[in-house]
């Protein structure tokens, strides 16, 4: 899988270049989303969610250049949503982000997460999407995006144990959950 991983993200990064544009009109109605609009290539008409949310490998500076590749080289329209903090600025693997009703219409999400518990509401929409079966890649820590303890999310939680959905996102939708850490961090 690591193997077809890396062929399709150098395949998603080198692909046909098209121009993507970001003007006021696509300001967001959250702070903690930019849209960048392609105009033409093969993800012309496709809309790609990036969801940024860890603190130790920088997801809220890749998924948006990826963000904007995919939409300047492949003509996607890309949503990038980022943790933030109260004031709406950016915290890397806060809980705080809104805007993710985006997902209703997304036809490919990508995360970059590490033990988000997001708020209901927000978290309700990633179910959504993927009860209706949206395809999802994970990117580095995404095998533990969701640490949540009690409610009616707690099985996705990385280390969730209930026999109806074992280990929890990563697991299930993933194919594998967190096992260990890798060095001293």
């Amino acid at each position: 899988w690591t193997a077809l991983r890396i062929v399709v993200v150098g395949v998603v990064l080198t692909s046909c270049s098209t121009p993507a544009r970001r003007t006021t009109a696509d300001a967001p109605a959250h702070p903690s989303q930019v849209v960048y609009r392609g105009e033409r290539g093969p993800g012309a008409g496709k809309h790609i969610v990036l969801i940024a949310g860890d603190h130790e490998y920088r997801s809220e500076e890749l998924l948006p250049a990826m963000g904007r590749i995919l939409a300047r080289r492949l003509g996607f329209t890309a949503s990038v949503f980022i943790t933030v903090d109260s004031a709406g600025f950016i915290q890397p693997g806060s809980s705080r982000i809104g805007g993710l009703e985006a997902l209703k219409t997304a036809d490919l999400l990508i995360l970059g997460l590490r033990f988000q518990d997001f708020p209901p509401d927000q978290m309700q929409h990633i179910v959504d999407y993927l009860d209706r079966g949206g395809p999802v890649i994970g990117l580095r820590t995404s095998t533990h995006a969701f640490r949540i303890k009690t409610g009616p999310f707690a099985k996705y939680s990385w280390d969730y144990k209930g026999s109806e959905y074992l280990n929890g996102f990563g697991e299930q939708v993933l194919g594998e959950t967190w096992i260990s850490h890798y060095g001293t961090n």
